[in-house]
């Protein structure tokens, strides 16, 4: 629509560029709570290096943890032989576990394990061509 009035409610019109202030530096978060997507933020080459540990969460009764794993294994002879009881919930990828006992679980994105505390476990496998990532919930045993 055009309009032949002359009031007008801005600022006068000049021949100088607009220019911008720079924004604002985020505010710093002071909430109680965190969050974020567990497929995000992989250091690839990292993990193919070697497996990679981050804390999510850590109370005195809980941790949860994203462990990357990208073709890693235990060591031969070596054994997981914790004092918690772990949950853990594969995201991507694929792994086997193997027990003292002899037994073994087979994990795809979705499965689960829950390994007692001194349950001696270990890592036998991952999948070598992308990033297997874990979610594990460690709490006190019992």
């Amino acid at each position: 629509m055009t309009s032949s009035s002359s009031s007008s409610s801005g600022p006068p019109p000049t021949d100088s560029p607009t220019v911008l202030a720079p924004p604002a530096p985020p505010a710093t978060s002071r909430a109680p709570w965190t969050s974020g997507v567990l497929s995000r933020g992989i250091d690839v080459p990292a993990a193919r290096h070697a497996e990679t540990f981050e804390s999510l969460a850590v109370s005195p009764h809980v941790r949860i943890e994203r462990i990357v794993s990208f073709g890693q294994a235990s060591p031969a002879g070596f054994w997981y032989d914790q004092p918690e009881d772990e949950f853990v919930l594969l995201l991507t990828g694929a792994a086997r576990l193997g027990f003292e006992d002899g037994q073994t679980v087979e994990l795809e994105p979705h499965g689960w394990v829950n390994v007692p505390a001194r349950v001696r476990h270990r890592v036998e496998w991952t999948k070598p061509d992308e990033p297997t990532v874990w979610l594990a919930i460690f709490s006190p045993a019992g």
